[in-house]
Formats: C-alpha cells, sequence, structure tokens
C-alpha cells in the first residue's frame, strides 16, 4: 500500500508538468500553423470554430497545445504570431515553441501576449482532451477520459465512445463506456420500456452525471414505472453513498487521532516516567515544526527530500531543548508540581516570543512533497488525501518503534522501572536522573516529530504548539497515565469521536462535549483506560 501511495503521489505530480514535457517532446504537425495563426487572430467569441478544426485536424498531436492552453499558458510572438508555451518550472520561467517543441531564447514581456481563454472555451478544452484521450494507449487515462464526458454527452462525443467501444481491450474502460451509452439512453429514449432498461444498467452507480440525471427522471419522468424504477437506484445509490460517507469522516477521524497520538505520545512518557506537568510540550511540537521550515529554506530545489532530513534534524533540535529543560529547570523541581506547571508555562513563554523574534509572529508555510500532494481517488465520492494517509502510517511507525525501544533497549528497561517505583530503582544503582534527562529528551524528540508532520496539514506560527497541548493532556490521562497503549487508544477514540460530533454540533461544542466526556470518565476511572502497574501507581 505504502508503495501504491508513493506511485500515485508521483503520478499526480507528474501530471501538473505534462503541457511542459510533451510540449518539449511533440512537435506540432506544420500543416497546423495556418489554424494556429488563426486562433492568434481570433477574439473570445471566435475561437471556439478555430478549436474544433484544431481538435478534427491535429488529432492526438494537438493535445500538448489543448493543455497548455487550458493551464493558461499559451502564449503568441507578436512580431510573428508564433505560438509558444510559457510555464515555470523549480522557479525557473521556460518558453518552447509549440511548433518545434525546441526551447527558445527568453523573450521579454513586451514581446509576447497572452491568448485568452473564458469559461466556455475551458469546457470545450477539457472536452476536446478528453475525446483526444479516448485513444490513449494507458487504459486508465481513457477511463478518465470517458468520466470526464459524462457530463457533456454531445453527438460527436458519443460517436467518439461507440467507436472507442468496439475496440477497446480493459472490462473496466468498456464498464465506463457503457455507462456513458445507457447515460444517454436514459436521456433520450422516447420508449418507457428504454429508459427502464437504462435504469438497471446504471443502478449503483456513483458519478454525479449519473445521480443528476435518476433524480430529474424520478422527479419529472410521465410515466410511473419509469419514475419508480429511479426512485429504487436512486436507494440503493444513496445508501453506498452514506457508507463512503461513514468511511469518510472515519478516516479524518484516524487522521486526527494519528496527530493527537505524534502530540501525545512524548507526554504519556515524561508525564508517566517523571510526574512532570509539562506545559511547554507544545513548544517542541511548535520547534519541531520550524525546524522543518528552516530545513526547507536550506533545501529549496529539492523539496521531495527535505521532509526525510527534517525528520531526524526535529527530533533532535526538540530533543537537546527538552534535555536542557530537565536539567536547567525541571531536575531542581522534583516533588513540587505546582512549581513544576509554572516553570515550564514560563518557558513555553519565553520560547514562543523567541520564535516571534527570530521567524516573526507571522505564519510560515511549509511545502508538501510531491509524493504527498494530492489525493487517492478510490470512487468518485470518496478519496483520501495522501499527506494525511502518510502521516496516519508515520504516526503508527513511531509509536511502534517508541514501543521496541522501551520493550527491547535498556534505556527503556530503566525508563519502565523508574516510572513503576523510582526509589526502588535508585537503589539498584540505576541513574535515575540521566534516566529523567534521557526520557525528557525523548519525549521532546518526538514531539518535534510531530511538528514535522502538523507542518504538512497547517501552517506554522508560534502559537502552533498551543493548539494541541490541553488535547495531549486529555489524550494521556484518558488512556492512563504513562501506558502507551492507552494513549494510542485514546487518541484514536477522542479523533473518531470529534469527527462524528462535528457535524452535529459544530467543531467548538464537539470538543466541549469530549472534555465533558472525560471529565466524567475520570471521576469513575480515576487511572484511565488503561493504568499503570507497578507498586509506585498504587
Amino acid at each position: 500500500m505504502k508503495h501504491l501511495l508513493a506511485m500515485l503521489g508521483c503520478w499526480l505530480g507528474l501530471l501538473l508538468v505534462t503541457p511542459v514535457v510533451q510540449a518539449a517532446n511533440t512537435p506540432l504537425p506544420p500543416t497546423l500553423e495556418p489554424l494556429l495563426e488563426a486562433l492568434v487572430d481570433a477574439k473570445l467569441s471566435q475561437a471556439a470554430p478555430v478549436l474544433t478544426r484544431l481538435e478534427a485536424e491535429g488529432g492526438e498531436a494537438i493535445l500538448p497545445l489543448f493543455r497548455t492552453m487550458l493551464a493558461g499558458d499559451l502564449y503568441y510572438i507578436k512580431a510573428s504570431k508564433r505560438v509558444i508555451a510559457v510555464t515555470e518550472m523549480a522557479g525557473e520561467e521556460t518558453q518552447l515553441d509549440l511548433l518545434s517543441g525546441a526551447p527558445i531564447d527568453r523573450l521579454s514581456k513586451r514581446e509576447i501576449s497572452k491568448i485568452r481563454v473564458n469559461n466556455s472555451l475551458r469546457g470545450q478544452l477539457r472536452d476536446a482532451i478528453s475525446r483526444l484521450q479516448l485513444g490513449s494507449v494507458s487504459a486508465s487515462v481513457r477511463e478518465a477520459a470517458v468520466r470526464a464526458l459524462l457530463s457533456d454527452l454531445a453527438p460527436g462525443t458519443l460517436d467518439a465512445i461507440r467507436v472507442a467501444r468496439l475496440n477497446e481491450g480493459s472490462a473496466d474502460v468498456r464498464e465506463v463506456m457503457d455507462m456513458a451509452l445507457a447515460l444517454n439512453r436514459l436521456n433520450t429514449a422516447t420508449e418507457a420500456a428504454d429508459r427502464i432498461e437504462a435504469i438497471a444498467q446504471l443502478e449503483g452507480s456513483l458519478e454525479g452525471p449519473v445521480r443528476n440525471a435518476l433524480n430529474r427522471i424520478a422527479d419529472s419522468d410521465p410515466v410511473p414505472q419509469v419514475q419508480q424504477a429511479a426512485q429504487k437506484a436512486l436507494v440503493g445509490i444513496e445508501q453506498r453513498v452514506e457508507f463512503y460517507a461513514f468511511i469518510d469522516q472515519l478516516f479524518f477521524g484516524l487522521s486526527l487521532g494519528s496527530v493527537l497520538l505524534l502530540a501525545a505520545i512524548g507526554l504519556a512518557i515524561t508525564f508517566g516516567v517523571m510526574g512532570v506537568i509539562n506545559m511547554a510540550h507544545g513548544e517542541m511540537i511548535m520547534l519541531g515544526a520550524y525546524t522543518t521550515y528552516v530545513v526547507q529554506l536550506l533545501m529549496p530545489n529539492h523539496i521531495d527530500y527535505s521532509l526525510w532530513v527534517a525528520i531526524p534534524m526535529a527530533f533532535i533540535v526538540a530533543g537537546l531543548a527538552g534535555v536542557l529543560l530537565e536539567r536547567l529547570v525541571i531536575r531542581h523541581l522534583h516533588g513540587r508540581p505546582l512549581e513544576t506547571l509554572l516553570a515550564t508555562f514560563g518557558v513555553s513563554l519565553v520560547l514562543q516570543q523567541l520564535v516571534r523574534t527570530v521567524f516573526s509572529p507571522l505564519n510560515r508555510q511549509v511545502a508538501s512533497p510531491e509524493w504527498m500532494s494530492g489525493s487517492w481517488e478510490i470512487n468518485p465520492v470518496l478519496s483520501l488525501t495522501l499527506n494525511r494517509l502518510y502521516i496516519l502510517a508515520f504516526a503508527l511507525l513511531v509509536f511502534f518503534a517508541l514501543m521496541l525501544l522501551l520493550k527491547k533497549s535498556s534505556l527503556g528497561l530503566n525508563v519502565r522501572a523508574v516510572s513503576q517505583n523510582r526509589d526502588m530503582a535508585r537503589s539498584m544503582g540505576i541513574r535515575t536522573g540521566w534516566v529523567d534527562a534521557m526520557t525528557f529528551g525523548l519525549g521532546s524528540g518526538i514531539a518535534g516529530i510531530a511538528g514535522v508532520a502538523l507542518s504538512q496539514l497547517t501552517n506554522v506560527g508560534p502559537n502552533l504548539g498551543q493548539a494541541y497541548i490541553i488535547d495531549s493532556f486529555m489524550v494521556v490521562v484518558f488512556g492512563g497515565v504513562g501506558n502507551l497503549w492507552g494513549t494510542l487508544v485514546a487518541a484514536f477514540s477522542l479523533g473518531i469521536a470529534n469527527k462524528f460530533l462535528e457535524p452535529v454540533t459544530g467543531a467548538v461544542l464537539a470538543s466541549i462535549l469530549v472534555l465533558v466526556f472525560i471529565i466524567l470518565f475520570i471521576q469513575k476511572r480515576p487511572k484511565g483506560l488503561f493504568p499503570q502497574k507497578g507498586r509506585a501507581a498504587e
């Protein structure tokens, strides 16, 4: 699945630069030059017939020009009326002669002029691109082309689909073509029997144009049997839509849960082992996010790889900040929780002001790598954003890596010993001060990693951590102080609960209801879902 998502991310990235690549590698036939000059001279109201002739005479070779025009990158040289593509890649402007497919010397803005398009021409271009893609060698491209044509089944489009259907080798593409033909028959058939047969073929389809057509038939068809057939088909479709809407909400709940898990897992370690209420934990998240921003500033031409550099860097930066905080402040306040809370709250204010001084109070945007951009479209009503999928997988990877560290390493053994009985661990020769420093550094480093993940979902600002500190404490207390499995269950439970309550109550009231639930739950189970074990826990 991970490799599939990476391939999808790369495909979406390549799709964005398709016009430039194809324009560079596929020169246009010289016979089209008179039509291109006509396109340059044509007004907006006169461009449609020129595009129709270009489609008819140019065939698939005209696709680069149509894509470039649809993207708003089509220009012409004023002196020669030569059509060129002006695009920007990696921060550099590139100018290509579309007839030869070769780059040209950069011309100034006064030497070139843009070929304008309006909404009508954009629609015509999209339909023309879809029709031309029916002859693509890629089955997925042909299928996408047919789906794009469902909303505008003109006679010429239908003829192209019928011809392509005769030689289509892919069963999936033939199914979509049959859907298009059935949709056309539903819209145009005069006999009730034909419309009922078309409805039977379209039953279960989640395509928007199909649902719109069935709704229209169910409301206004003059034959009651046709209306009943359309209503029955719509009931089945709506059930599937509701199911996929549930899956979509569940996914967003898991996505929020993964963010809460990353934010709270470090706090669960420090709170469970040391009993310290660290109000500066949110600022460790913030430091990780700003580290990601700085890494991207240092690697402007390698955004796709910057995230892999930012993850260990954020862990190191936040981890060192955590060790310094523990050595300089917290170790002097053991056994005084109120003073620790106030001290760490003061540290959080200092860190926020430090970031404002260095980076300014303005939010900073962190670019997402190409392989995290876009979405995984499962069907017409359900698509999962790749960045959230990756963050969900990343949160689980961090969780299980931390579990392995705590169970299999000497540091993990010492951490568990100190968390269960600090005095006994000290009497057995364990350096509890060293364990405290390493534990605080580990928890803060994981918070820094959480900042890397959050930078892919929201803007980076001085107050970024404050938005998650309260939720992190709620997750830790609800799951059971110091219990990582409890943190996992609590994070995903609260994330899912929030996302299912929000459509009913609104975001603010949903958070309040979750907080009230946790307060009532703690009254019954003060130690949370999975209480810490050991003599000291009693």
